[in-house]
C-alpha cells in the first residue's frame, strides 16, 4: 500500500520505519494503525530483513494519540480504538525479528506504549517519557497499564501512570524503561550499530531468543525452562553446528 504517515528505508538487512507526521508531533490516529499493520506485514515478508527499527521524524517519537480524533468518541468507540492499538502493538511483539525503538524525542501516552511494544529502546538524551492520560481524565488504552509494570518496578510504573509526570532519558534508563542513552546526533548511528550487531548473529537463534523470552515470561518458570530446552535442542542442526564448528575452526560463521 501507499503510506501517508510511515516511511520505510533499508540499510543492508535492517528495516527503518519512520513515523512522519511531524506537524502533529507524530500523534497516533486510525490511519497510523492501519499503516503500521500493513508495514508489519510488509517487513515480515522481506526475508532478507533481520532487524526493524522504529523512530520518529522531527522533535517527537510520538507525542501521544490524536486527541482531536478521540474527543467525541462514545465508550463503545473508545473500546474499539483501544483494541486497535493493543492489537497493532501486540503484532510488533509477535514479529519474529527484533524490533528496536530509536526514541528521538517525546514518547508520551500512545508514543510510550508504542516504544514499549518494541523489544528494547535506545533513546536520545533529549527524549522525554510519560503516560499523561490522567491529566485528561483518561487512562492508557494501548496496554500501557500492562507493559509498564512489566518493564519497570510496580512503584515506578504506578508513579508515572498516576502522576502523569514526564521523565527524562536518564531517569528512563535508571528505571529500566530504556537500555541506552546517546547524544541526539548519534541516535540512529548507535541504533543501527546495535541492529547490525544483532543481524550478524544466527538469525534463527535471535528469533528463538525473542520467542522463548517473551513466551516464557507468561509461563510458570518450569514451563519456560522446558520451552527453552526444546528450542535449544532444535538449534543444534539448525545453526548451532555451523556456529560451533566456526568457533572451533577460528573462522566466521556462515549464517
Amino acid at each position: 500500500m501507499d503510506y501517508e504517515i510511515l516511511k520505510l528505508t533499508t540499510d543492508e538487512n535492517i528495516a527503518i520505519v519512520t513515523i512522519s507526521r511531524p506537524q502533529a508531533l507524530n500523534a497516533l490516529n486510525s490511519l497510523f494503525f492501519k499503516e503500521m499493520d500493513s508495514m508489519i506485514q510488509q517487513v515480515s515478508a522481506m526475508t532478507e530483513i533481520r532487524v526493524m527499527i522504529i523512530t520518529g521524524e522531527g522533535k517527537a517519537f510520538v507525542a501521544g494519540a490524536d486527541i482531536a480524533e478521540m474527543v467525541d468518541m462514545t465508550p463503545e468507540h473508545g473500546i474499539a480504538f483501544s483494541k486497535t492499538g493493543q492489537n497493532t502493538f501486540r503484532s510488533l511483539e509477535k514479529m519474529e525479528i527484533p524490533v528496536i525503538a530509536a526514541v528521538n524525542g517525546f514518547a508520551l501516552g500512545g508514543g510510550l506504549e508504542l516504544a514499549m511494544g518494541c523489544d528494547f529502546r535506545i533513546a536520545s538524551n533529549k527524549a522525554k517519557f510519560g503516560q499523561p492520560e490522567v491529566n485528561l481524565g483518561m487512562i492508557p488504552g494501548y496496554a500501557g497499564t500492562q507493559r509498564l509494570p512489566r518493564l519497570t518496578s510496580l512503584g515506578d510504573a504506578l508513579f508515572l501512570l498516576m502522576s502523569g509526570e514526564m521523565i527524562n532519558a536518564e531517569d528512563a534508563l535508571r528505571i529500566g524503561l530504556v537500555q541506552k542513552v546517546v547524544e541526539p546526533e548519534q541516535l540512529m548511528e548507535e541504533t543501527l550499530k546495535i541492529a547490525k550487531t544483532i543481524a550478524s548473529k544466527g538469525p534463527l537463534a535471535v528469533k528463538k531468543v525473542k520467542y522463548v523470552a517473551r513466551a516464557g515470561r507468561m509461563m510458570h518458570f518450569e514451563d519456560g525452562c522446558n520451552l527453552e530446552a526444546e528450542f535449544f535442542g532444535t538449534q543444534f542442526k539448525a545453526e548451532g553446528e555451523e556456529g560451533m564448528r566456526a568457533f572451533l575452526e577460528k573462522r566466521k560463521a556462515n549464517f
